[in-house]
């Protein structure tokens, strides 16, 4: 750290220059005054779950994701401000233009904006250009990038790509960029047209996920063959400095960013007092307000906690349930954190805890009966409301369904098996199957009488094995042996992607508005990237279709009731809460909202210096 940003940080320290210099002559404090630079703005917090790279098209994690949208940028993205969620142009010149039957889109670049400085561009400013775009979807589809969303980019419809994608596939010859797709192309300089298969009235909520489908250069991706993960290249208001791998992130303000202020990108409705109260204080600013964020991974909870007590870090972001008590107890800042200045959030975020079943596994998978008894008897008892209670310290609500708070088919009224805890229910279901002890050694066994173990992978962390405690005496209360393989997330997360697993527990959250992208949990067309059960039903598939044409209302409405109740009675899934997620700032950093859907907001903070940090 600099002595200035050291000073910034210590105010005593400061106190201790100035009076120095007073002491000091005129010409001396004038020299000091004029050479001196204001110390970077470095805004400080760290990540509880390790990063897997930078590629848009390589990650599907959160915590990658949180990353890419702050280097790259989509057409799109969502006013940072607004509740409910609202679209606005982010790289567009404006609102999109789409055909009568929404198969056709056409969507205008601003000019003048430009790729940060890198060597792959020799010197020159690279100026984004539609052709970007192209670029940047095609690669999803190109079977040598193997793009784990590239089943989501299929979903999109555009005409021929998926076509082109498996005629290279069969032809192993390496795949054409230049050549030309009918549904993705740049009609000249600025301008962009998608052409789709199908009626697709939410499109553009799609081109909205700047995590995934922001624009790289081409130049950068033949500069750098096969680093892709670690040297990304965008139009977003950072670059990336530093990077050690599951250790430490760096990003820096981007020099050669664009104009963009506060007031041009936010606007609160009426009813939002503290929407207001952000867009009135930071009106005129330029994004992004600071100059460097520095992230860590702290996988353990405690030394996370302890790191942010000890000022390490101006933010707390998803303060370990373990420590709710002493940050927000009852909702609000503990008084001995709020008398420094601590500030508090809690949110009901749009996420789902779930545990997911390999539909293909031997043991827990199928759609036999005996199959889907096994399931819901296990979802029967699992005490998801002990769960919440003891675990979780009271931070989630029992899940119903598969949709997640802000999204579309997302109904509070809703009840389902989902949330029932009843051990008495789920040893009759193992007993009328044949899901008996027959060895005689205390647990039960499959009907055909092979031993009965259910394997579930988990992370060797602290907070996690409780969450297992309470699961291994649930199952053994019913006569059901658990047994847990335990490896770092990203290697959890390779397993099941791979389908090489029984039992997972883990959490996912909304990337937009439209509750479809939780329907594809359950869409065949989506194994190997959202349906993580790899599920093949074609009544789901069938529904699945049916919601991605209609446009809102009634009718969509009971394609997603429909769609609940298949998912509770053949449980591919058992959806367990939806969390409260608690954030912690430290008195300097100011302009914190978490987002609801979008992973950036870093350039809507600042960080202001200790003197002038009072609420």
């Amino acid at each position: 750290m600099s002595a200035a940003a050291r000073c910034a940080r210590r105010p005593w320290t400061a106190l201790a220059l100035a009076g120095a210099l007073l002491l000091a002559p005129l010409a001396t404090v004038r020299a000091a005054q004029e050479g001196a630079a204001a110390p970077p703005k470095v805004l400080r917090y760290a990540f509880r779950v390790a990063e897997t790279g930078f590629d848009p098209a390589k990650i599907t994690d959160l915590y990658s994701r949180m990353i890419t949208p702050h280097i790259f940028e989509g057409l799109y993205t969502y006013d940072h401000l607004a509740r409910p969620a609202r679209l606005k142009p982010l790289t567009a010149a404006g609102d999109p233009e789409h055909s009568e039957d929404y198969k056709t889109w056409t969507v205008r670049l601003r000019p003048g904006i430009y790729f940060a400085d890198d060597p792959a561009f020799k010197g020159r400013k690279r100026e984004l250009v539609a052709e970007d775009y192209v670029y940047s979807l095609k690669r999803f589809a190109d079977p040598a990038v193997g793009s784990p969303v590239w089943s989501e980019v299929e979903e999109m419809g555009l005409l021929g790509l998926a076509e082109y994608r498996d005629a290279v596939r069969k032809s192993g010859r390496p795949f054409d960029y230049g050549r030309p797709i009918e549904g993705l192309r740049a009609l000249d300089r600025y301008t962009l047209q998608f052409r789709l298969r199908e009626t697709r009235p939410r499109f553009i909520q799609t081109l909205a996920q700047s995590d995934l489908y922001g624009a790289v250069a081409r130049e950068v991706m033949e500069a750098y063959p096969g680093a892709s993960m670690e040297h990304p290249v965008g139009t977003g208001p950072f670059v990336l400095k530093q990077w050690r791998r599951s250790s430490l992130i760096v990003l820096e303000r981007n020099p050669g960013y664009r104009e963009r202020y506060y007031d041009q990108e936010v606007q609160p409705g009426a009813d939002d007092a503290e929407g207001r109260a952000l867009q009135e204080r930071f009106r005129g600013r330029r994004l992004p307000m600071v100059d460097r964020v520095e992230v860590s991974i702290i996988e353990e909870n405690q030394p996370r906690w302890l790191s942010f007590l000890a000022g390490e870090y101006d933010l707390l972001e998803r303060v370990p349930e373990d420590f709710i008590q002493q940050a927000m107890p009852q909702g609000r800042v503990a008084p001995n954190l709020a008398k420094k200045g601590v500030q508090g959030w809690r949110t009901l975020t749009s996420d789902v805890l779930f545990t997911v079943f390999n539909m293909e596994d031997p043991v827990v998978g199928g759609t036999t009966p005996d199959k889907v008894a096994l399931r819901r008897a296990i979802g029967l008892a699992l005490d998801v409301d002990r769960e919440i209670r003891q675990a979780r310290r009271g931070q989630a609500i029992p899940a119903q369904s598969l949709y997640m708070p802000n999204t579309s088919g997302y109904d509070s009224a809703f009840k389902s098996e989902m949330s029932d805890f009843d051990p008495a229910r789920a040893r009759a279901l193992l007993d009328l199957y044949g899901y008996v002890d027959k060895d005689g050694d205390g647990w039960r066994d499959q009907p055909d009488g092979a031993p009965l173990v259910i394997e579930t992978l988990t992370t060797p962390d602290a907070f996690q094995r409780q969450i297992d405690e309470i699961w291994q005496k649930n199952l053994a209360a019913i006569g059901l042996k658990l047994r847990f393989k335990a490896g770092k997330w990203p290697e959890n997360l390779k397993a099941m992607r791979g389908g090489h697993y029984m039992v997972w527990s883990l959490a996912t959250s909304a990337s937009k508005p439209d509750g479809q992208d939780s329907l594809a949990r359950m869409y065949s067309g989506q194994i190997g990237g959202q349906n993580f059960a790899r599920l093949r039903l074609p009544e789901v598939d069938a529904l699945y279709e049916q919601a991605s044409h209609l446009p809102d209302g009634p009718e969509r409405d009971a394609v997603f009731l429909q769609t609940k109740r298949i998912a509770t009675a053949y449980m591919p899934y058992k959806y367990r809460g939806h969390r409260f997620l608690t954030d912690l700032a430290q008195p300097q950093l100011k302009g914190y909202r978490r987002p609801l859907f979008w992973q950036n907001w870093w350039e809507y903070v600042d960080i202001v210096a200790p003197a002038t940090a009072a609420p």
